[in-house]
């Protein structure tokens, strides 16, 4: 089994503090601290943008950059990933890597504490290397400034010494490539953003895209799934990749356990409805969310914070994992006094709106 990149080493340092992309304990995420799905996410990448199912503009934009580059014999150019958890921008990141045929150096924005951690990582990349950021919004500002003389002119400015007998020397770099991934592009400073020389956001992907992304892992995986297996894991996986993979896993699992070991539509039926995930893909946390709105604040509007407080998660964790799926489904609004459930969100709930009569 592969190892997960990010558990290697970035040029002898380690990658301290490594954080994923949402740390909660929900199923659909719980599994990105288990060692063994680490080593199956891993396993289930695509390696090249042939391989990479969906996201059709954006390879299509990137094996541009990647041929222009070629041709150039040259890195390619900077790359900044955005879009919710899950999507690929990790993935994306190595095929680019592999397509230059260029070392991969893997670390994370909280794990760069210090300008030194940052320069520890520069100065030992070699030429054409690619250095992936994640979470880069969450880089401290001191280390950020050090980027970027790096990215502009591939020089680092360090400074000997301190107080009056302080002078600064100036070290050549390798010229590399710097890809950074974010949840929250609007959380990056305009410096910054302006030194990527492209900057795509992946977008959720459809059922189509997904349920080719099963079956393709099934495979890799050797799990027996039809069609209407596959159709069914990927209509309840929120339109992430990565949610579809641990979905599969979790109905293989019920499906070695109380089956065959086939997964058909009705058996990825039933697991996950023992995994308490609905037609909808919602789960429990979400269901909480939602029945917090309803039934405990009169369908809202309700602040995040109270909100949060009220189903015992943190803030961050409704917001960026709970929020963009309930608002892409259309079950909540976001107004300037809080949040409110919809008239969707109470259907789904099987209630009806206040001052609605049953029919």
């Amino acid at each position: 089994m592969p190892k997960d990149v990010r558990s290697t080493t970035c040029c002898a340092m380690p990658c301290r503090g490594w954080v994923d992309d949402v740390d909660d304990d929900r199923l659909i995420e719980a599994a990105v601290v288990d060692p063994e799905d680490r080593e199956f996410d891993v396993a289930l990448r695509p390696t090249s943008l042939t391989d990479f199912v969906g996201q059709e503009r954006v390879k299509e934009q990137l094996q541009l950059l990647i041929d222009g580059a070629r041709r150039r014999d040259e890195p390619v150019d900077h790359l900044l990933f955005s879009g919710p958890p899950g999507l690929g921008k990790t993935t994306l990141a190595q095929i680019v890597s592999n397509e230059m045929g260029a070392g991969f150096q893997p670390t994370s924005g909280p794990a760069l504490d210090r300008p030194s951690d940052l320069a520890a990582i520069l100065t030992n990349l070699g030429d054409g290397d690619v250095l992936f950021v994640d979470e880069i919004h969450r880089m401290p500002r001191p280390v950020e400034e050090v980027l970027y003389p790096a990215l502009e002119d591939f020089v680092l400015d360090v400074v000997l010494g301190k107080g009056p007998t302080a002078r600064s020397i100036r070290l050549e770099l390798p010229t590399f490539t710097l890809i950074a991934a974010t949840t929250r592009p609007g959380r990056i400073t305009l410096p910054l953003r302006e030194r990527f020389g492209f900057s795509p956001r992946l977008d959720y992907y459809p059922i189509g895209d997904l349920a080719r992304i099963v079956g393709r892992s099934a495979g890799i995986l050797g799990v027996r799934l039809d069609e209407e297996g596959g159709a069914e894991i990927a209509r309840r996986s929120r339109g992430t990749p990565r949610i579809a993979n641990r979905l599969l896993r979790r109905v293989r699992d019920f499906a070695e356990v109380r089956h065959d070991g086939a997964i058909t539509g009705d058996v990825a039926r039933a697991g996950l409805e023992v995994f308490e995930v609905d037609d909808e893909g919602l789960d429990r946390l979400d269901h909480a969310i939602l029945r917090a709105i309803v039934e405990r604040f009169g369908g809202g509007p309700v602040g995040l914070s109270t909100l949060a407080a009220s189903v015992g998660e943190e803030p961050d964790t409704v917001e960026d994992v709970v929020e963009p799926y309930l608002l892409q489904l259309g079950f909540l609004h976001r107004t300037p006094r809080g949040r409110v459930a919809t008239e969707r969100a109470y259907r789904h709930l099987g209630t009806l709106p206040p001052g609605t009569l049953p029919l």
